[in-house]
C-alpha cells in the first residue's frame, strides 16, 4: 500500500516539479548579460553546417544523450583522462565528433563578446545549437528557456540504463521515457529526430540475418528493404559503414520517418515497434499524414526534454572549457 501511494505522488508531483523548472528557466535569461547569445550561436552553427551536414543529427543526438543522463548539463562534453565520462560508455562512443565541435566553436563565438564572456552555459549554448540544425536542415523554429547552467560530474556508470536501445519495444521505451516526465507521445515525436542521421550495421543486424529461429529477417521489416539492408551489411560488413536512418530524405527534417515506418522501413526494432504495437499506431498515422502535427509535437517535446534534470540558480557552474569542470 505504501509503494501504490509513493507512485500515485510521484505521478501528481513530477507535473509540479517541472513547473517549477520551467519557471527558472525563460527565453530571455541572457538578456542583461548576453543579448546578442542567439545570433551568436545561430552564425557560427550555420558556419559548421556549411562545412558539413553531419552537423545536424550529430548535434540533436548530443543534446538528446546529455539530457536522459544527469539531465540537460552538458556533462556529456566533458573529457576525462582516464576514459570515465559520459562520452567514454559505449552507449556514447558512436557520438559523432561534429557535434561536440558544434558546441566548442559556438562556445568560442560566444565567448569572443566581451560582454558574453564566461556568461553563457555550455548546457545552454548545445540547447541553443540543437535548434537551429533543426531549422536548418528544414524543420521547426522555436523558442528555446535559457538559464542552465554545467554540471560538474560526468561519469561512464551514470549512462548504464539512460538510453534506449534499438532492440526496445513499446513498454521499454515508455517507462524510460516517462521517468522524466515525457508522455508517450513526446516519445514518439523525439523519435522522429530518426528522419536525420545514420547507424551502423551491427545497431540492427539481428534483424536481417538472425531474427529468431525461424526466421532470418523480421517479419516486421519490409521485405525489399531486408534485402537492401542486406547489400548494404554484408555479413563481415566494415563497422565503418553508415547506414541512413530514414531511406527517402535522409537529409531534411520532415514526418518522413513515419511514413516510412507505416511501410515497414524502421531501421531498428525500437523505430518500427511504434507502428506495429496498436497503441502507438494512431500517432505516427496523425505525424505520417501530417508535417505541421509531427513538428508542433516535437516542439513540444523538446522544450520538456529541455527542463530535465537542469541545474539552475547558484547549481553547478558556468563552464570556461566545455570539456572540463572549472
Amino acid at each position: 500500500m505504501e509503494a501504490r501511494s509513493f507512485i500515485v505522488l510521484s505521478v501528481f508531483l513530477l507535473p509540479l516539479l517541472f513547473g517549477t523548472v520551467s519557471a527558472q528557466l525563460r527565453t530571455d535569461f541572457y538578456k542583461g548579460t548576453c543579448p546578442n547569445v542567439e545570433s551568436l550561436v545561430s552564425s557560427a552553427v550555420s558556419k559548421k553546417f556549411q562545412q558539413t551536414f553531419v552537423t545536424v543529427p550529430a548535434t540533436l543526438r548530443l543534446f538528446f544523450h546529455d539530457c536522459m543522463v544527469r539531465g540537460c548539463d552538458a556533462s556529456v562534453l566533458i573529457q576525462s583522462p582516464t576514459n570515465k565520462a559520459e562520452k567514454d560508455h559505449p552507449d556514447n562512443l558512436s557520438l559523432a565528433g561534429d557535434g561536440f565541435d558544434t558546441v566548442i566553436k559556438a562556445k568560442a563565438a560566444v565567448d569572443n563578446d566581451p560582454n558574453c564572456r564566461n556568461k553563457v552555459s555550455c548546457a545552454d549554448i548545445l540547447a541553443l545549437a540543437t535548434r537551429d540544425v533543426v531549422r536548418l536542415a528544414g524543420g521547426p523554429s522555436y523558442s528555446v528557456e535559457l538559464g542552465r547552467r554545467d554540471g560538474r560530474v560526468s561519469s561512464i556508470a551514470s549512462v548504464q540504463r539512460r538510453l534506449p536501445h534499438p532492440t526496445f519495444n513499446l513498454d521499454q521505451l515508455n517507462t524510460m521515457f516517462s521517468t522524466h516526465g515525457l508522455s508517450q507521445t513526446d516519445m514518439i515525436a523525439l523519435s522522429g529526430a530518426h528522419t536525420l542521421g545514420f547507424s551502423h550495421c551491427n545497431r540492427f543486424s539481428n534483424r536481417i540475418y538472425n531474427f529468431s529461429p525461424r526466421t532470418r529477417i523480421d517479419p516486421t521489416l519490409n521485405s525489399g528493404y531486408a534485402m537492401q539492408l542486406r547489400q548494404m551489411c554484408p555479413v563481415k560488413v566494415d563497422p565503418r559503414i553508415a547506414i541512413n536512418m530514414d531511406p527517402t530524405t535522409p537529409q531534411k527534417f520532415d514526418n518522413a520517418y513515419f511514413q516510412n515506418l507505416r511501410q515497414g522501413k524502421g531501421l531498428f526494432t525500437s523505430d518500427q515497434i511504434l507502428f506495429t504495437d496498436s497503441r502507438s499506431r494512431s500517432t505516427v498515422n496523425t505525424f505520417a499524414s501530417s508535417n505541421a502535427a509531427f513538428n508542433q509535437a516535437f516542439v513540444q517535446a523538446m522544450t520538456k526534454l529541455g527542463r530535465v534534470g537542469v541545474l539552475t540558480g547558484t547549481q553547478g557552474e558556468i563552464r570556461r572549457d566545455c570539456t572540463r569542470p572549472n
